[in-house]
């Protein structure tokens, strides 16, 4: 790769990760091609150079955003060995630290209401991203009729717990919410009981 190249990459890379901040803080409406482009460090003029509209950073930045974490998750359920990656992708989804870690975590509580009143492009890309949790999590769950099915419930109780938990962060009812979801997916899966967290 050439030094202009990489020069140009490294600019990329850092309008979405500006974005992605402003995204999970603001959410897209909120946020302007000023701000975004303010917050890489880089003039607005330089942004087409980059992406088409708007609506092209921004629906760009809930599939690279949504899959980073999810592939973290994942990834590191599979390493861990205590468990069934499965459970082990429930437990820290529905952890404090996932919760208390906006800006690292899942984006589906910050973006799903806006994307909905927002329409396309956005519901196809967030369409897309769901569908690949959905397949991962369908095969950790392993074969069987059953198994996508329980994937959609799964992930439906994952992020309604995550949601109601950070929309009351700081009160007992948040942490009840995660400690609840956790073993509710733990006895639907016949995982057994979950781990209670240490406070």
């Amino acid at each position: 790769m050439s030094q202009k190249a990489e020069q140009k990459q490294k600019s990329h890379d850092a309008i979405l990760e500006s974005a992605a901040a402003l995204l999970l803080e603001r959410g897209i409406r909120a946020s302007s091609v000023m701000d975004v482009m303010k917050g890489a460090g880089l003039t607005v003029g330089g942004f087409y150079g980059h992406f088409e509209s708007k609506e092209h950073l921004f629906t760009e930045t809930i599939r690279r955003t949504a899959r980073a974490m999810w592939s973290g998750l994942i990834q590191g359920a599979v390493r861990e060995t205590s468990r069934p990656p499965v459970l082990s992708v429930l437990y820290r989804y529905l952890s404090r630290k996932h919760r208390d870690n906006v800006e690292t975590g899942c984006p589906l509580p910050s973006i799903t209401s806006e994307v909905a009143r927002e329409g396309e492009p956005y519901r196809e890309a967030l369409e897309e991203e769901l569908a690949g949790f959905i397949q991962d999590l369908s095969g950790l769950l392993g074969p069987g009729e059953k198994s996508r099915e329980n994937a959609l419930a799964l992930l439906a109780l994952m992020y309604g717990a995550l949601s109601l938990a950070r929309a009351v962060r700081g009160t007992r009812l948040s942490d009840e919410f995660l400690e609840a979801a956790r073993k509710f997916g733990a006895r639907a899966l016949d995982g057994g009981p979950a781990p209670s967290e240490s406070r």
